[in-house]
């Protein structure tokens, strides 16, 4: 009798633990068709915001609080490259501009005795003499038949503050940065740099003898590594000579000072045009991601964000190091804005807003 017991109790606990296995495999498989379910309609609500960024023509927030929500959603959809439209965009700015082999002025691209015009001022003209072939570099600083790898670009806009991007930005392949922006803040902005723009008019205010502080300028220049400095010295006249001063204080002290090709930034003013950009001149940020857009094999910016306010709809500065604004009038930042979001959403380049980790 009582080994009959033991059988039924044994056979009550077999039973019971195949219940119980049951239930659990069960209840694990209602788990992963609700996460799929999830997963699927998370999918589908990121591509229809990919779809409506894609095709949104007006730069007009509207609805502040809707738009940051579906930014916030947005960038944290996972990004989806499109490799055949990535390749018409290169195509097309290759073909178009060609920084490729023409983003500055070298002795290859600038013989003497040619007739350079200006692309901020398009009746005014230079005659490439002995003394600004000299200060041409032999060639362009990448070889014209391999892309660059994975580039990254960094904007200066306050979104960056405190938003830890600063190693993923240091993984980069090459990394270009403008006007001069500071790498204190080096866990959110990294360091590593190997092209930087500055503007004239910026250098003019804060080196205005570079007899005097021509080595002020070099030693800031070491900070980033001693990369290109790159210089619109043919935009405007006032730009022509501070630009000749700066590169002759910098190569004095072995520094490199290279100068956009007009040619090449009026071709790229009038590819964006035709792509609705109306500002009385592009931005140094769209100018080098339409570079890197042509040069890279990928492209990813960080800081490129024009308002006042982050994904949570807290207050921004306008930059990540300080909160002086544009000069009213130069460009037209939300625009261009809406065009690398148009850009982000189709899979041809990444936009990264937000904190990174």
């Amino acid at each position: 009798m009582k080994s009959r017991h033991i059988f039924m109790l044994g056979c009550f606990c077999a039973l019971l633990f195949v219940f119980w296995e049951t239930y659990q495999l069960t209840l694990q498989h209602v788990k992963r068709q609700q996460n799929s379910l999830s997963l699927m309609m998370r999918m589908e609500q990121c591509k229809k915001l990919r779809e409506k960024y894609t095709s949104v023509k007006s730069a007009s927030l509207g609805n502040t609080t809707m738009f940051s929500e579906d930014m916030k959603e947005l960038f944290g959809c996972p990004w989806m490259t499109d490799r055949t439209l990535k390749e018409n965009y290169r195509v097309a700015l290759h073909s178009t501009c060609n920084a490729t082999q023409g983003l500055i002025l070298t002795r290859e691209n600038t013989p003497l005795g040619k007739r350079i015009r200006y692309d901020g001022e398009r009746k005014r003209t230079r005659v490439v003499d002995t003394s600004l072939f000299n200060m041409l570099p032999e060639s362009m600083p990448w070889k014209a038949e391999a892309p660059l790898g994975r580039c990254a670009v960094i904007g200066n806009g306050g979104i960056l503050k405190n938003s830890s991007c600063g190693s993923k930005i240091n993984d980069a392949d090459f990394v270009i940065r403008l006007n001069l922006a500071s790498i204190k803040f080096s866990n959110d902005v990294g360091v590593k740099t190997n092209l930087i723009t500055a503007n004239p008019t910026q250098l003019k205010r804060s080196y205005p003898n570079m007899k005097k502080h021509g080595q002020r300028l070099a030693d800031l220049m070491s900070l980033y590594g001693d990369p290109p400095l790159l210089l619109p010295a043919f935009a405007f006249s006032l730009c022509t000579g501070i630009s000749f001063q700066v590169h002759r204080a910098l190569s004095q002290r072995k520094k490199k000072v290279v100068f956009f090709s007009p040619h090449y930034l009026t071709q790229l003013d009038r590819y964006w045009r035709r792509k609705g950009q109306r500002a009385a001149r592009l931005s140094t940020g769209l100018m080098l991601a339409s570079v890197a857009m042509e040069v890279c094999e990928e492209v990813h910016l960080f800081g490129f964000w024009p308002f006042q306010f982050d994904l949570s709809l807290q207050k921004l500065s306008h930059h990540y190091y300080d909160n002086v604004g544009p000069r009213r009038g130069a460009h037209n930042m939300p625009q261009e804005f809406l065009q690398l979001l148009r850009l982000h959403s189709q899979g041809v380049i990444n936009l990264h807003i937000g904190k990174c980790q």
